[in-house]
């Protein structure tokens, strides 16, 4: 059993509190010489009711998604950290634990306590709340401090 973390993975979706939880995942990647795997998915659901010829809002978010993980790649690069990155389209709560933490091998994930979708989340649960659940790994849920929003 070892106790330091090798494979982190960290879920982004351009919130605040996604933004603290990458800022932490750095952090924890740095003190235990780790990989981190950033990954956003887009919300296939969101987009099961656009036509083939409507595809405009598929692309919006996935040049959304590539360019928030361009950004975060190279933060993490910068402060000497290894990363990879994933966009993937899916459900965000099954996605991250059974398609993207299995690929990477992660032994820790992060992510916000909450995140841009607030309507999803009072009908049928958080996506953070359903990664505890189902993970089969350490989970880290960090939540925005007052500091950080102030920063």
């Amino acid at each position: 059993m070892s106790l330091t973390y090798r494979h982190i993975l960290v879920a982004v979706d351009g919130s605040k509190e996604a933004e603290w939880a990458f800022t932490k995942s750095i952090e924890i990647a740095r003190r235990n010489d780790a990989q981190l795997s950033i990954v956003h998915i887009i919300d296939n659901r969101a987009l099961s009711t656009l036509t083939p010829i409507d595809s405009t809002l598929y692309n919006e978010n996935e040049k959304f998604g590539e360019k928030l993980l361009q950004t975060y790649q190279k933060k993490a690069e910068e402060k000497g950290i290894k990363a990879e990155t994933f966009i993937h389209l899916g459900s965000p709560k099954t996605a991250i634990t059974a398609d993207i933490a299995p690929k990477v091998k992660a032994d820790l994930i992060v992510c916000g306590a909450t995140g841009l979708n607030a309507v999803e989340r009072l009908f049928i649960g958080s996506v953070s709340e359903h990664i505890v659940r189902s993970s089969s790994c350490d989970v880290l849920v960090v939540r925005t401090s007052k500091e950080f929003e102030d920063a």
